[in-house]
């Protein structure tokens, strides 16, 4: 069974308590930079986005690990790590097109959501419901739709203001 985590964008407050969740499990310490999903947040605005790997099933990750430290795991349908083959190069974090993949500074190594062995913690600890470990093929397509167009606004607003800031600093820097 192809189970995923689903994200329901309208339900997070962005608490951030799935980022302290991984972290304890994985690194036994509360610091959410060494979580293994990110909470992406647009304070003006009031977004919060979590981002989690989305378990490729043509991963780019995979394809472009030198030493063969990530593969599939066809039993959970996930993209695993071997932290044991991992040499640090981070060629995986260049090729995630979703930039999910991140670089442990502590341990050298990639690091990346292994959905908690098919329990993931993530979601159990989600008090608004905006995570979910559901069955890929029950996803409801209607609602993804919405949301991606959502995320598509907000992305598209935060172009134009990165836009009219390098519009500014050209005009500042042709005055004499």
């Amino acid at each position: 069974m192809n189970k995923v985590i689903m994200v329901d964008f309208d339900k997070c407050v962005g608490c951030r308590t799935c980022e302290m969740v991984c972290s304890i499990s994985h690194e036994k310490e509360i610091n959410p930079f060494r979580a293994r999903i990110r909470v992406v947040k647009w304070e003006d605005q009031g977004h919060s986005i979590p981002m989690n790997c989305r378990q490729c099933e043509t991963a780019p990750c995979e394809a472009v690990c030198p030493v063969k430290a990530l593969s599939r795991d066809e039993m959970l349908f996930r993209v695993i790590n071997d932290y044991e083959k991992c040499i640090g190069c981070r060629a995986c974090i260049i090729a995630c097109p979703f930039g999910q993949m991140s670089f442990d500074i502590v341990n050298k190594k990639v690091k990346k959501c292994d959905l908690c062995d098919g329990d993931p913690l993530c979601v159990e600890f989600c008090a608004y419901g905006a995570l979910r470990y559901v069955d890929a093929a029950d996803l409801n397509t209607e609602k993804e739709t919405k949301a991606a167009q959502r995320f598509l606004g907000v992305n598209q607003a935060v172009e134009i203001a990165i836009a009219s800031q390098f519009q500014n600093i050209k005009i500042d820097n042709a005055k004499p």
